[in-house]
This record gives C-alpha cells, sequence and structure tokens, in this order.
C-alpha cells in the first residue's frame, strides 16, 4: 500500500515525510536443565493494517521531518543459560519514539528460578518444578507456557507458548513491509527432560529455536533478525544437562514515499530498496545510530 506524499512543506524548506515501521527487539535466551524458551522480542507494527504483537491492531505510522535525525538501535538476542551462568533477556530494539522491549528469558537461571522471566514475549517456565511462564509486554508480544515434562515454551508475538503443544514456541506475526510475506519474533521451544520422558518443543514460526532432544545436545539458537528466543536445552537426571540457546537479534524496517531518500549514520543496513510507489530499508544492526530523510 503506498504511504501519503509530502504533506506540508514547512518554514525553511523542511518537508514532512510519513513513515511506517516495524520494530522487533531481540529474543531472549533459552535455559538449561529441561529449561524454557526463550520469548520472542518484543513486535510493534505501523503498515498496512498488520498486526502488531500480542494481538494489538496496527500502530500509527510516524510523522517526521526532513533534515532531523532520528535514532535507531537493534536489539541484541539474549544469552542462553547453562549451569554456572545466568542466560539473560533480549535486549531493546528503538526507532525515534518507539521502543520494543526485548524477549524473556526461560527459567531456569542458576539458582534453578522457576518461572521464566517477563518481556516483549514471556519466557518458559522450568520443567523440574512445572514453572509458569513470564509475562509479555501489552500490544508486543505473549507470555511463556508452564512447564510440564519439558521446559515449557517461549512466548511469541502471535501466540502464547505451549498453544500448538507442550512445550512449542508460540508463532510470530507475518509482515509484508518488504513487499513479501516474513513471519518474525517466534517463541524458543522448552528442553526436553530425558527423566520424565517429556517432549523437545517445537519452535515457534518466526525465527525460534527448537528445544533440545537430550542433555547431549543444546537448544537451538534463535534466528538473526527475527527477534526469535532461543530454545531450552536438555536433562536426564543425575547424568548430565545441557545449555539453552541463544536469542535472535531484532530487526528495524523503515518504509515511506519514493520522493524521499533516506541516509544513515552508525548502523548496518540492506541498503535502500524500491517496492512499488514506496521505498524501504531493512536495518540490522547498530547501537545508537541514526536516520534522516531528505
Amino acid at each position: 500500500m503506498p504511504l501519503g506524499a509530502a504533506r506540508f512543506t514547512l518554514q525553511g524548506g523542511i518537508r514532512e515525510v510519513e513513515v511506517s515501521y516495524l520494530v522487533v527487539a531481540g529474543g531472549g535466551g533459552g535455559a538449561f536443565d529441561a529449561g524454557g524458551g526463550g520469548g520472542a522480542g518484543g513486535y510493534r507494527s505501523a503498515y498496512n493494517s498488520e498486526t502488531s504483537g500480542g494481538g494489538n491492531s496496527a500502530e500509527t505510522a510516524l510523522t517526521l521531518n526532513t533534515g532531523e535525525t532520528y535514532t535507531v538501535t537493534i536489539g541484541g538476542g539474549g544469552s542462553g543459560s547453562n549451569s554456572t551462568s545466568n542466560g539473560s533477556n533480549g535486549s531493546n530494539s528503538v526507532f525515534a519514539t518507539v521502543t520494543s522491549n526485548g524477549g524473556g528469558r526461560g527459567a531456569p537461571s542458576v539458582g534453578a528460578t522457576s518461572t521464566g522471566a517477563s518481556g516483549g514475549s514471556g519466557g518458559g517456565g522450568y520443567e523440574w518444578t512445572d514453572g509458569n511462564g513470564g509475562s509479555g509486554t501489552a500490544n508486543q508480544g505473549f507470555g511463556g507456557g508452564k512447564a510440564g515434562n519439558e521446559g515449557g515454551g517461549g512466548g511469541g508475538a502471535a501466540e502464547a507458548g505451549d498453544t500448538d503443544g507442550n512445550g512449542d514456541g508460540g508463532d510470530g506475526v507475518a509482515s509484508t513491509i518488504t513487499g513479501s510475506s516474513v513471519t518474525r519474533a517466534g517463541g524458543g521451544g522448552g528442553g526436553r527432560s530425558v527423566t520424565r520422558n517429556g517432549r523437545h518443543g517445537f519452535a515457534g514460526n518466526g525465527g525460534g529455536g527448537r528445544g533440545a532432544a537430550d542433555y547431549n545436545n543444546p537448544g537451538s539458537p534463535g534466528t538473526g533478525n527475527t527477534g526469535g528466543g532461543g530454545g531450552g536445552g536438555g536433562s536426564e537426571d543425575g547424568v548430565a544437562n545441557s545449555a539453552g540457546g541463544n536469542g535472535g537479534s531484532g530487526v528495524v524496517i523503515l518504509r515511506y514515499p519514493n520522493s524521499f531518500s533516506i541516509t544513515t549514520s552508525g548502523l548496518t543496513t540492506g541498503g535502500e530498496q524500491t517496492s512499488g510507489s514506496d521505498k524501504y530499508i531493512v536495518i540490522t544492526g547498530g547501537v545508537g545510530g541514526t536516520v534522516e530523510w531528505s
């Protein structure tokens, strides 16, 4: 859908440009020892009436001024946990006034925390204690799943963990902001407990990592630049356990009328692209970089 052209020319030749966006934060890390999957990074969308995370409707595109700089940060994925180090939530992604929250890590951390961490989407609970999932952020993502005979699935942008089956990560949301439909912000699957004959949770659609099948293998990482949560590690009581996978990094995608051009600084991008009567840019890396239109 074409965006609105420049609506006004302000004093000094400054023009207003309407910018649609998709802002996805980094996914949370999966947890060790039949741990929960990491929650997906928060998902905020303002394009073509497509939904945001957590079941929210599309947000409103931003009206910005040419010649002014606006900050962009791409959130990194959280680290998976193991028996000696805590995992972490994903980091926030930012565009101008829009912030998406990093996904929650799965449980446990060192010290066997039972409940997954809250975040953009929440991390899954700890298998050995049938722990609850962490909460998602309103209008960004869903909560993590409750553990059973496996770690709970991490929440995704489109659904809670365990929605599709015990231990499965929640699915992400599809967007056509680049002209093709791509699903992002899926939750990580929970890790398997061999002792309790659990299953290793499937990854949520949209870049989540699958949970580990046993203690010999770690949870799979979330896919980079999707905000997918990491998969939980596996476990067998009295034998060994394995680490959770890292969460996937986030992404910021901006779309605007083709009568404007963008300049970036301190950011990794795929360059300015054309789709119909609009342009778009995919930003895959950078902290505190800037964008500016002319």
